[in-house]
């Protein structure tokens, strides 16, 4: 399961690299990086969980890992057991540009 909480991100594409910060709480993700924010929601069965956010730029920067700033993203992945969580996405509007994304939960 997904626990509510505040997770660090690495987000790894065939164009670059990035991290940044989300936060998971009750069904909402939100959180952002140096250049852009996120904001969306998720689902979880206890076994695999879904992601759908959007992303924008809230200031300038470094470049967007998937080459665009206001992307539809969607993620998933296996539920964690501990603090980890890898998971693979795609943006809507870049279907065939695949990524990799880790999630670890930052401690309480």
């Amino acid at each position: 399961m997904l626990k509510n909480g505040r997770y660090s991100s690495w987000f790894r594409t065939p164009l670059g690299e990035g991290s940044g910060v989300v936060t998971v709480a009750d069904g909402r993700i939100t959180g952002g990086d140096i250049a852009l924010s996120y904001e969306g929601s998720y689902a979880d069965d206890g076994e695999n969980f879904t992601a759908t956010f959007r992303t924008w730029r809230h200031s300038h920067g470094a470049p967007a890992v998937l080459g665009a700033d206001d992307l539809e993203i969607t993620v998933s992945g296996k539920s964690p057991t501990g603090k980890v969580v890898s998971a693979s996405g795609f943006a809507k509007q870049i279907p065939d540009l695949l990524f990799e994304v880790t999630l670890v939960r930052m401690d309480d």
